[in-house]
């Protein structure tokens, strides 16, 4: 198992943003802890690439161990779990719980959300078998006790992916927009938490919007939050409104199966002068811009950039200089800069577990972000902000409404996303 891949992003930690994920899933009934510990120590063994523990090597590069410690089961509290710790193990995956909820809260190195997913929905399934008897798996199940494919742990050469030029490239500008407020927040010591709602929409509602106009939830999603950012900031000259959207890649790589993260951000530019234009044609553009981006030499030369920096920290001599170097190439701060992000991985199946699942929400770092999950019934999205200010998702449901979409909002809610504790 090569697992150096998966500790890279660990260098680009920082206190304000530490590329973890938390994945709350929401039952029907109030969760039973030990049955849930026990079901979380029968899935983690399907997932020996999860059990791990990080350490420093003779190199001075992160390096994954095996972690033979339970994987932590905790009650839920109102702060940072950290990962990493002598509280989780030194696990960088553990599982917190209160009421009918539970949150899954993993590093962002070794995967995303849909590796992510993987442990999320075994660890359901062993738990809700213990609690009300056998039921069906869904097809794509990782069953505790079955072997573990190469195909799962596929990590494609780079040098052996085609190296074809796309037929054409998407033109983009960054934006400024929304930078001051990101970075009082990443300067100020004081603030310590982010904020984030939870909006559900009815799933049969937003398929028949989706219909009627041609658009997919990505590219819909983009079109209302593009209205919703242009009314929030006030209006300034040239000002450039754009998007990002969230493209997972494997397929045109060569690893449709791997549990590791192979995203790109597909940047959608918009402008001030398009805030009075209609949803449909905000849509169509957005639509454009993704098939564009979403050519199979572009996901080939994403790769290409990611293997390239991962050499150049293999380079440095020593773990500061892998820091430094990690910072200074980071994709994360060189690629086009956004006002806003949209996240929706597409359809998860989970088979007969669904009937006990009300809602799931995946929450992560970010500033005007909205991660999306669909169950059959609702789409349940997480509108992320890194202040109180409650205006912006208030614009963003008063979109909603205008395209006649109904909709729940919760209250404002912590996102209280982990901490990591690494070595030195």
């Amino acid at each position: 198992m090569n697992s150096k891949y998966d500790t890279y992003l660990l260098y680009e930690y920082m206190k304000k943003v530490s590329f973890t994920v938390r994945i709350l899933v929401k039952l029907n009934e109030k969760v039973d802890p030990k049955l849930l510990n026990e079901a979380a120590q029968e899935a983690i063994t399907r997932f020996p690439y999860f059990a791990v523990k990080v350490r420093v090597d003779e190199s001075g590069a992160f390096a994954f161990d095996h972690n033979e410690n339970p994987i932590p089961v905790l009650p839920e509290e109102n702060k940072r779990l950290v990962l990493g710790s002598q509280k989780t193990s030194g696990h960088l995956f553990a599982i917190t719980y209160r009421e009918n909820c539970i949150w899954f809260n993993f590093s962002h190195s070794p995967c995303g959300a849909h590796g992510g997913l993987f442990w999320v929905k075994s660890t359901l399934y062993q738990y809700l078998t213990k609690k009300y008897g056998e039921i069906t798996a869904p097809a794509d199940l990782k069953l505790v006790g079955t072997p573990i494919p190469e195909s799962e742990m596929e990590l494609p050469d780079a040098s052996k992916l085609p190296d074809d030029e796309p037929l054409k490239r998407y033109e983009g500008k960054s934006s400024k927009v929304g930078l001051g407020r990101f970075l009082k927040f990443l300067l100020n010591p004081f603030v310590k938490n982010n904020y984030y709602y939870e909006i559900i929409i009815p799933t049969y509602k937003f398929l028949e919007y989706a219909k009627s106009i041609d658009g997919s939830p990505n590219t819909i999603l983009a079109a209302f939050f593009f209205k919703t950012i242009a009314r929030y900031f006030p209006a300034r000259p040239d000002d450039i409104l754009s998007g990002r959207v969230a493209d997972d890649y494997r397929d045109d790589i060569g690893a449709s199966e791997s549990y590791r993260d192979f995203t790109r951000l597909i940047h959608v530019l918009y402008t001030r002068d398009m805030e009075n234009d209609s949803i449909e044609k905000l849509n169509r553009m957005a639509r454009g811009a993704v098939i564009l981006q979403m050519q199979p030499e572009l996901s080939c030369e994403r790769y290409r950039q990611v293997e390239e920096i991962h050499k150049g920290i293999d380079a440095q001599p020593d773990l500061k200089s892998k820091k430094k170097y990690a910072a200074t190439h980071s994709l994360f701060r060189s690629d086009t800069r956004d006002v806003f992000n949209v996240s929706y991985v597409g359809q998860t199946e989970w088979g007969v577990m669904e009937q006990y699942i009300n809602e799931i929400h995946t929450i992560t770092d970010g500033d005007f972000m909205l991660e999306v999950n669909a169950l059959k019934d609702r789409f349940c999205l997480c509108f992320q902000l890194i202040n109180k200010d409650r205006r912006p998702v208030d614009l963003f449901c008063k979109v909603l409404e205008e395209e006649g979409l109904p909709y729940t909002l919760s209250e404002m809610k912590t996102r209280y996303l982990p901490d990591i504790e690494l070595p030195k």
